[in-house]
């Protein structure tokens, strides 16, 4: 009996290895910038992941506080089967509500070597650079000081059944993403500093445009999109002259339209906040800041917080260089990229203010732009407690990433998952949540507006 058992585990092993991992040439080795790749089939096996590509160099040592720097080249082929670290933030408190929400299984490692993406492609179009699919960039939350691209509400395996390939990102946060020090600003080509987290944003966008082809993308068709500071940054990328040209879609979730939501300090208001947070902390030289360990930085800002008695979010601010606009200041000037946009919330959100700026945005859109706005509100109170549409519950459903949850999510939330699903891919695809013909999603007119509500049926 124990060796049939034994026998039984091995074929079985053997069954499992047989079933999850590619034949060589189903798995065809990819060039991109830096080297050669290889993916790994995810669990739906028709769907091939490749996990922490680096988009940058490690922005560490002489790098801390500069703009990124191109990838490092490597020897051989790596295969792409382990996330990265996240960017160095604060770990999450065990009890707080996002907390339980979702990061109950435990962080990441955090480092400053965090510029990496993740993509996750249909395994037949992976080395056809004629297959031309749409690519969605997801930029993830956090506050500007918290987050990864691999959390546990975001994967890849729904949009890639759905045609559509999915890039997600790390990139700099915090003290070592956002400071402005005058010291920083005078060894820069432009003489501004700050928004380096920005500039990675920039640099990961450019790098999808550059190598999506090998996986079967369209470099011409990236829609981009996030959530809360995520959304944030994409309207920052669709303002940038560095990054609005590479955009054809573009979603905004939970950050509101016209209107500030996390407004940034003036470039010499930051440079003042950036110079005292290192002051106190006897930081008085770039080779003192560049030589502090990221606790070190992060006591300097707690620092600040507690003598001013003022929470300080470091943040993107208006530097004259990267963004010459507020997104708001943008709009209005109808320079912002002229492509199809949707934007929405959540019912439990920051409303009515929310609405009203999306609503502005959609109307003022219609006086300079053929290309429609989609606008939507997500009523879905979550199953247990607290029963609430909270800022964030929308993103288990546009990942159709349910099961990973602790919610008692019914059959119910899995038919809105898919009917979102559809929407968000649609938009990708065509600039319309519709699909290819128009459909029950109205654009949002001043004539006519229209607000899609999405919940459970």
């Amino acid at each position: 009996m124990k060796q049939t058992s034994v026998l039984g585990f091995a074929f079985a092993a053997i069954l499992t290895a047989c079933t999850t991992q590619p034949e060589a040439n189903e798995n065809p080795v990819l060039t991109i910038e830096g080297g050669q790749i290889q993916g790994v089939l995810t669990d739906s096996t028709n769907v091939m992941v490749y996990k922490g590509i680096p988009y940058a160099a490690p922005p560490v040592g002489d790098l801390r506080w500069k703009r990124p720097q191109p990838v490092v080249p490597w020897e051989g082929v790596k295969v792409m089967d382990t996330f990265s670290a996240a960017s160095v933030q604060a770990a999450h408190t065990p009890g707080e509500f996002y907390t339980e929400e979702f990061y109950f299984g435990g962080d990441p490692e955090f480092s400053e070597d965090c510029l990496y993406l993740n993509v996750w492609a249909p395994a037949e179009s992976v080395g056809k650079t004629d297959a031309k699919l749409p690519v969605a960039f997801w930029v993830h939350g956090g506050a500007y000081s918290a987050g990864w691209g691999h959390e546990i509400t975001m994967d890849g395996d729904a949009w890639a059944t759905r045609g559509v390939i999915l890039v997600t990102i790390n990139y700099r946060l915090g003290v070592l993403g956002f400071l402005s020090h005058p010291l920083l600003s005078k060894e820069d080509v432009d003489g501004v500093s700050g928004n380096y987290g920005t500039w990675d944003q920039v640099a990961a966008l450019k790098w999808v445009k550059k190598n999506i082809v090998q996986f079967g993308g369209d470099p011409d068709n990236i829609m981009i999109f996030g959530q809360s500071a995520g959304a944030a940054s994409i309207k920052n990328l669709v303002t940038s002259n560095e990054s609005k040209k590479l955009v054809s879609k573009a979603i905004i979730q939970s950050i509101g339209g016209l209107g500030e939501l996390i407004p940034g300090p003036a470039q010499d208001v930051a440079e003042a906040q950036g110079k005292e947070i290192m002051n106190m902390a006897g930081l008085t030289t770039l080779e003192a800041m560049r030589a502090a360990t990221p606790q070190q930085l992060s006591e300097a800002l707690n620092k600040y917080m507690v003598e001013k008695r003022a929470f300080l979010m470091m943040v993107p601010h208006i530097d004259g260089r990267l963004l010459g606009k507020t997104f708001t200041q943008a709009a209005e000037d109808n320079t912002i990229a002229d492509v199809p946009y949707m934007l929405g919330s959540t019912l439990d959100d920051m409303m009515p203010t929310m609405g009203e700026g999306i609503d502005q945005f959609a109307f003022l859109r219609e006086t300079q732009s053929k290309h429609p706005v989609y606008a939507y509100r997500f009523d879905r109170r979550l199953p247990g407690e607290p029963n609430t549409a909270y800022h964030s519950s929308e993103l288990w459903f546009i990942f159709k990433t349910l099961k990973n949850s602790r919610r008692p999510f019914t059959a119910a939330d899995y038919e809105l998952s898919d009917r979102m699903m559809d929407y968000w891919t649609n938009f990708a695809k065509y600039g319309n949540p519709n699909g290819q013909t128009d459909g029950e999603w109205k654009a949002d007119t001043k004539e006519n507006p229209f607000t899609m509500h999405l919940d459970v049926k």
